[in-house]
């Protein structure tokens, strides 16, 4: 949004400098994003007298002017046909830059006569589109600045211009009165009077406007008035200069007016040649899909349905709240216009001017929300400008459908600009600044401004009252201590867990990845998943059509893409949901890590080796250990088809408390995922982890004896396909409260013990904890190993 600030004093009677204004508007909250001065580029040209000017020997229509500047005569060659002896000129000497033709002024000669200098025009200087002949000033001294003449005698020519930012919620800043309505509340000056139209209609309006039922919604209100006998032309000088300063090229008076009512009042308005609408009716509908329409920007569009559109008898003419059609556009030779005030649906506008790619002021304006309440007066103020301008005689006006009621109060609760904001700020100082902005006070209810559809409660009140106020005002202040001793704590057990369990992955020197909880079909039927209860309804592509059933596929592909770039040794491991459906609570959150590769570098000693299940299988129970787990657990098999059938445990409390699966990926798995190498993996369930039953701060003694521990050495024959965790397991369970730990140190296959025999040998300690272990008591529980090891495996004691 660019306005010039004789533009702003306009409707703001201030005497704030440029800068003053420029620091409120970005401390309100309408950014200023640049200042441009206007006169900068003027600032070398200065003003000279023609002595005299005679006809050049060579060309019948250049003169050669003997021109009086601040450094004495200059001879200047010109042939403008105003150059002539005792006019007061804007002379530009050599090296000066004439922005109107980009170009440094230089020496030169002109058939055979040298220049210096030359005198110029109002659009070299980019003042004007006037070319025609050089600047003929009324009064000046010789030598002065021009510029300096200028800001005595036509200021808004030199006036500095200023542009905004807009936020969405603020369609009342994108016109200048909004703008000058903020400024006045803030201090900086008295708002204006709003001129109040008077507009008496002279005859009737002979052209009638409709409403579809089904449209209103998208066009509540259609207001319009015809003005015959208009002369159309060059707009007034002043209003030229307005628009070319914000970057708008003056066209003719009628199209100009509405540019300038849609930058000064945020109030887009449309003229039609009134003789050219067919049927004398307008008629506001729904595109039914296939319309065309030829637009001001002389571009053809096609519509699609639902869009909105005004027609006359003979098709469409406009696109409601976007832009107007060139066949019933106003040229000079318009003598009748129809000039429409009309509010449209923002959000239907949106669509509209998005879907035909049409960026223009009055879309701009219609879809962030003009104030519907001033659409009848917009009207005629822009009409009664066009008959005191170009002349004419107004009709009555016309309407179809009604202005839409955006009446809405809400509560002013002074106490809670120090509860939301913390600024202190008295009653009778917010009250002010409300009835400033426009709200109107009754009681200690402020009723909503037409022009303000962003403010929809009592803290977009407080928000007001703060913004005015200053928010650079707000001091910080020590909080009052609320609570006494310790607070509770934040976050859940599972959240620490979480985080345990981050931290000491990290510490064994994984690396966190954070996939997307979405991956293709293919992988997740490798897991378990692909079904269509984890479907995607509107997946955002292919790869991502499902809900992941494990974590393990994310880190996959990950890894994958590694190897594919020449990272074959790789330690990754992730945190979060996975889903086994598709309701709420159909998810659990895991820990998985993944070990692809080798261990390490190449070692001229043979440190370097393939990972292997013991790995994975000791991070594992680093991370249990972490969130808690208990030292005492289980190593089952049986987890699913994914994990390798022989090289994998499950990590159980019993054979129905999971706690962890380990092990090696099955190598069709690999495959499919692409990975080279051995992959090692853990999937872990924190939340099946036993909370403590006592909750505190403090950690339990370390439970240590001081009695001699006792270790003994069996070896059983057993069949070939007996696992080793099936007899360390039977091992274990003889004597819980005696066995401390059971480890397997031999593996003997062949030799005497025959065909499909193997001999496994394990070390059983004994921990006692209350007194030293006799051969009696020894012997008993040796027995009961041997028992429990024969049922549980149908093997024997090597002899």
């Amino acid at each position: 949004m660019k306005f010039t600030l004789s533009w702003l004093k306009q409707h703001l009677d201030t005497t704030a400098s440029v800068d003053d204004i420029c620091y409120a508007l970005t401390d309100l909250g309408l950014e200023v994003e640049g200042v441009e001065d206007r006169g900068a580029k003027l600032a070398d040209f200065t003003i000279g007298k023609v002595i005299s000017a005679e006809k050049h020997p060579d060309a019948d229509r250049l003169r050669v002017c003997q021109v009086d500047t601040d450094e004495g005569m200059k001879q200047i060659i010109c042939g403008a046909p105003n150059a002539r002896e005792g006019i007061t000129v804007v002379v530009a000497k050599p090296g000066v830059y004439v922005p109107g033709i980009d170009t440094t002024i230089g020496v030169g000669k002109i058939r055979g006569i040298e220049s210096f200098g030359m005198m110029a025009s109002e659009r070299e200087m980019e003042l004007s589109e006037e070319h025609d002949g050089i600047i003929e000033l009324p009064s000046g001294e010789v030598g002065d600045r021009f510029v300096d003449w200028l800001a005595e005698n036509d200021p808004a020519k030199v006036d500095p211009v200023i542009e905004i930012a807009i936020t969405p919620n603020r369609p009342d800043a994108l016109g200048v009165r909004g703008i000058a309505r903020d400024l006045a509340a803030r201090g900086l000056g008295t708002l204006k009077a709003a001129p109040e139209p008077s507009l008496e209609g002279a005859f009737p309006c002979p052209i009638t406007v409709t409403i579809d039922d089904d449209t209103l919604g998208q066009c509540p209100v259609f207001f319009g008035r015809m003005i015959r006998g208009v002369k159309n032309g060059p707009s007034p000088a002043w209003l030229r200069d307005r628009l070319r300063a914000i970057g708008l090229r003056p066209i003719s008076f009628l199209v100009d007016v509405t540019n300038y009512f849609t930058f000064d009042r945020n109030r887009p308005l449309h003229v039609f040649d009134a003789d050219k609408i067919a049927g004398g009716a307008l008629r506001v509908h729904r595109a039914v899909g296939g319309e065309t329409l030829v637009a001001l920007d002389d571009k053809e569009y096609t519509f699609a349905p639902d869009m909105t559109l005004i027609s006359d008898a003979n098709g469409v003419e406009s696109i409601g709240g976007v832009m107007g059609g060139l066949h019933s556009g106003c040229t000079e030779e318009t003598v009748n216009v129809f000039v429409e005030a009309a509010y449209f649906d923002p959000v239907r506008t949106a669509y509209t001017g998005r879907a035909l790619r049409i960026n223009s002021d009055a879309r701009y304006r219609f879809e962030r929300g003009i104030d519907p309440a001033f659409t009848p007066i917009g009207l005629d103020l822009a009409c009664e400008m066009i008959v005191d301008i170009a002349g004419g005689e107004v009709s009555s006006r016309v309407q179809a459908g009604a202005i839409p009621d955006t009446a809405r109060a809400y509560r002013l609760n002074a106490a809670r600009v120090q509860s939301l904001v913390g600024m202190d700020i008295p009653e009778s100082e917010q009250r002010q600044t409300l009835t400033a902005l426009g709200f109107r006070l009754d009681g200690d209810m402020a009723h909503v401004p037409s022009w303000r559809p962003d403010v929809m409660g009592e803290a977009d009140l407080v928000e007001e009252v703060a913004r005015i106020a200053s928010l650079t005002k707000l001091k910080g202040k020590p909080l009052p201590r609320l609570t006494t001793g310790v607070p509770k704590p934040v976050m859940t057990p599972m959240q620490r867990r979480q985080q345990a369990a981050r931290r000491t992955a990290a510490a064994l020197g994984y690396n966190e990845c954070v996939t997307y909880s979405f991956i293709d079909q293919a992988s997740a039927a490798l897991f378990g998943g692909g079904d269509d209860a984890t479907m995607l309804e509107n997946p955002i592509s292919t790869d991502m059509s499902h809900m992941r059933p494990a974590l393990l596929p994310g880190l996959l592909q990950a890894a994958a893409r590694n190897q594919a770039r020449g990272f074959m040794d790789l330690a990754l491991f992730e945190v979060g949901p996975a889903f086994h459906g598709g309701e709420p609570g159909e998810e659990h959150n895991l820990v998985s890590g993944l070990l692809v590769g080798r261990t390490g570098p190449k070692d001229v000693h043979g440190a370097s080796r393939p990972v292997d299940v013991f790995d994975v299988k000791a991070d594992a129970e680093a991370v249990l250990a972490a969130v808690g787990a208990p030292a005492r657990v289980q190593i089952l098999r049986g987890a699913s088809d994914w994990w390798h059938p022989g090289r994998h445990g499950m990590i159980c409390l019993g054979p129905k408390k999971v706690l962890g699966v380990y092990g090696e990926l099955h190598p069709r798995v690999l495959d499919a995922m692409d990975i080279k190498g051995p992959a090692m993996a853990f999937t872990l369930w924190p939340e099946e982890v036993p909370l403590p039953r006592k909750a505190g701060t403090n950690r339990g003694a370390q439970d240590i004896s001081d009695l001699q521990a006792v270790e003994r050495d069996f070896a059983f024959v057993v069949d070939a396909g007996v696992d080793a965790l099936t007899l360390v397991n039977a091992a274990s369970g003889a004597d819980k409260a005696l066995i401390e730990d059971v480890r397997v140190f031999d593996e003997f296959i062949g030799g005497s013990l025959g065909e499909g025999k193997k001999s496994l040998a394990i070390t059983v300690r004994l921990q006692p904890r209350e007194t030293t272990l006799k051969d009696a008591d020894i012997e008993a529980v040796a027995k009961k190993v041997i028992e429990k090891v024969t049922k549980a495996t149908g093997g024997s004691l090597r002899g």
